[in-house]
């Protein structure tokens, strides 16, 4: 089963993609908006980060988020600098966008920084940004001024959300 995102209203359609072949256009009307619009059915080989091991999505990691009540499992890289994490909106821009329902999660909830060390180690820190419910990492609670260093595997509540952050391989 896949899933798309109505162009007007954001509201989700499953469809089963195994019944189309490569190629083959499709329309839609939304449930919630009766929004008409089409897609053309394209061959998909694996997330976009996994595609190309050189792009440089891949090159310092990627949280994954785990299913929940709210929402699918869910995979983003991160990229060098400031990631700012929070709940999709329009209107809101973040880095890691997280599709869900979850009403415990802010719009710009955490930010993980990924900086590049002088011998070529990838630190990553957590933080949290002034978020309402607050930030998680290993069930301990950060405090508004933390900065707390996190390695792979590292598991992080954000509302009712568990993210986990993975490496990329050391080169």
């Amino acid at each position: 089963m896949k899933k798309i995102r109505c162009p007007k209203c954001d509201n989700y359609i499953l469809f089963d993609d195994t019944k189309y072949e490569e190629g083959q256009s499709l329309v839609f009307v939304c449930d919630n908006c009766k929004k008409q619009f089409s897609i053309r059915i394209k061959k998909i080989s694996g997330s976009g980060s996994d595609t190309n091991p050189t792009s440089p999505s891949n090159e310092f990691g990627k949280l994954v988020i785990i299913e929940n009540a709210f929402g699918y499992k869910q995979v983003f890289p991160l990229h060098e600098g400031d990631n700012i994490i929070g709940r999709r909106n329009r209107g809101t821009e973040v880095d890691i966008p997280i599709e869900t329902n979850d009403p415990s999660m802010d719009r710009r909830h955490c930010i993980i920084n990924v900086k590049k060390q002088k011998d070529g180690k990838i630190a990553f820190t957590l933080r949290d940004n002034d978020s309402i419910t607050g930030t998680f990492l290993m069930n301990d609670l950060l405090g508004p001024k933390d900065r707390i260093r996190i390695e792979d595997g590292s598991v992080i509540t954000i509302g009712a959300t568990t993210l986990i952050l993975q490496k990329a391989g050391e080169q």
